[in-house]
């Protein structure tokens, strides 16, 4: 009989619109990679550095990247990054008329993962700005919720920056769910992904913190000046906010044409040579290739 309710609940409430499923789990996705992201980032700010480092910031994204991987792949490819998504729209593995569902599903998550940390961390936030949202200076919180560049970069080297930490990001996830590559082994797919997180951050993190995520850097900023940092959010830095936008589209294009024109065009011999490996393959859980 509990069996029975049960069932007719999900009968009634399962969605039957794929791209409906596929907004869900994109949102969802990426408002968790905020909130263990962005939540450690506050808990390495807000205590001072007792409780937090540089590389416990960067375990926090690699683990919320890898856990929402886990629980959108199955459902949208797990793309929670609009660069990743228009990587596989100029791949052909995306519909292009998905691309503004997914984007708007990745913008909305990250700003819902923000207000989650700022309700979160609200006392402790209060407790150690003493009431004052501050861009800059040494009490600075908003670098919380998004990325601001060091005193050294230039706008071009920061635009060079997140291209090039982007393209590495889409080549390496392209190679990982590559059917006729390697790959990684069923079900690991997400771990791969958070460990190429991993690597940039300890490798590409100094200029600017490797936003490589116009969703997940240009929400939270949205965010916070909504919620009491004001509008010196979008002007710091030389008005900063851009090139965490517009480098990773630039860069996701650019690994995607890497990986197209240096490995995925010259599978065709290969296919050809090995039938039996492409059969093997072919049930292969993929992260970001829909049917």
């Amino acid at each position: 009989m509990e069996h029975d309710r049960m069932r007719r609940f999900r009968e009634r409430c399962a969605l039957r619109q794929g791209i409906i499923k596929e907004f869900l789990a994109e949102f969802l996705g990426i408002f968790l990679l905020i909130l263990f992201g962005c939540g450690s980032v506050a808990q390495a700010v807000l205590s001072k550095g007792a409780l937090g480092e540089p590389l416990t910031i960067h375990i926090g994204f690699t683990l919320g990247v890898m856990m929402a991987v886990y629980v959108a792949g199955g459902v949208s490819g797990g793309h929670v990054n609009p660069a990743v998504s228009l990587a596989m729209v100029i791949l052909g593995k995306l519909p292009l008329k998905k691309l503004p569902v997914y984007v708007l599903a990745q913008f909305l998550g990250a700003f819902a993962g923000s207000c989650v940390v700022y309700c979160l961390y609200y006392d402790a936030l209060m407790d150690y700005t003493n009431g004052e949202l501050a861009v800059t200076g040494v009490n600075a919180t908003a670098n919380i919720f998004a990325s601001y560049p060091s005193k050294h970069l230039s706008p071009l080297n920061g635009f060079l920056d997140q291209v090039i930490a982007t393209a590495a990001l889409i080549l390496c996830i392209l190679a990982i769910t590559d059917r006729k590559n390697i790959g990684a082994p069923k079900g690991m797919e997400p771990l791969a992904v958070g460990l190429i997180i991993l690597a940039i951050g300890v490798s590409m993190g100094l200029n600017c913190g490797y936003p490589i995520n116009p969703a997940r850097d240009l929400a939270p900023r949205f965010f916070t000046a909504v919620a009491g940092w004001g509008m010196d959010v979008f002007r710091s830095g030389g008005c900063w906010w851009w090139i965490p936008v517009a480098g990773p589209m630039v860069g996701g294009v650019v690994g995607a044409a890497i990986y197209l024109f240096f490995i995925e065009l010259h599978h065709a011999e290969v296919q050809h040579a090995e039938p039996e490996k492409q059969e093997d393959v072919k049930d292969k859980y993929e992260i970001i290739t829909m049917s």
